[in-house]
């Protein structure tokens, strides 16, 4: 498949790619709510191969209970039309996220959607790790792909509820979301085939979704 017809694809059939959180908050919680006051979320820095200047967006719903990333570029691919540095794209958000006087929240559960397309005898890589500034950084999360394969792909992160991380309370700490796309041509050949791994599309409409898990802080 040549470089265009690749790409053509990809924006045809890339899918929205969302991470939400499903979980039931500890006995110190409300019950999960979201706060009613507004949520300002800045963002911080956006770095990478994957999400150059001015192709990541960020909105908060209307209602608190989650924000949008929005990409336009995103596409890691190898062989005819490709760059050698294509085969790895990558993208770091750090987001200042300001909850409401009382609260701190959490993310579970990471839902990613996209398109591949990966001749026989490639392979391709997705992976993601999230972290608060001063704290451990998370273990990445690989998903692996291997070719003959030409369709959406869908693939899902869940943490253990007893390992979930919030923000601290009462602290300003930056959410950090690092995501990386590979593709590796292995037995296939490059010289005449193209293979491609995306989060992307033309028209910038594939959105990462970010859902909130709240709890309330103890009262000093």
């Amino acid at each position: 498949m040549t470089r265009p017809a690749a790409i053509a694809c990809a924006a045809a059939a890339a899918a929205a790619l969302s991470l939400s959180t499903c979980l039931s908050t500890p006995a110190a919680a409300a019950d999960g709510t979201p706060p009613p006051d507004k949520i300002v979320i800045d963002v911080v820095a956006v770095n990478g191969s994957g999400c150059p200047a001015g192709t990541a967006n960020v909105n908060v719903s209307p209602d608190n209970t989650a924000f949008t990333v929005s990409y336009s570029h995103y596409v890691a691919q190898v062989g005819v039309g490709a760059k050698p540095t294509d085969f790895r794209k990558n993208c770091q958000l750090s987001l200042n996220v300001h909850v409401p006087q009382g609260f701190t929240y959490a993310v579970a559960q990471a839902d990613y959607r996209g398109f591949a397309h990966l001749e026989p005898g490639a392979k391709g890589l997705q992976r993601a790790s999230y972290y608060f500034q001063g704290m451990s950084q998370t273990t990445y999360t690989n998903h692996n792909f291997t070719g003959p394969h030409s369709e959406d792909w869908q693939v899902t992160d869940t943490t253990d509820l007893d390992a979930v991380v919030y923000a601290p309370c009462g602290a300003l700490r930056n959410f950090n979301i690092n995501t990386e796309l590979r593709v590796d041509a292995g037995t296939s050949d490059p010289a005449r085939t193209t293979s491609f791994l995306a989060m992307d599309s033309t028209d910038g409409s594939i959105n990462t979704l970010y859902h909130f898990a709240w709890k309330q802080c103890p009262k000093r």
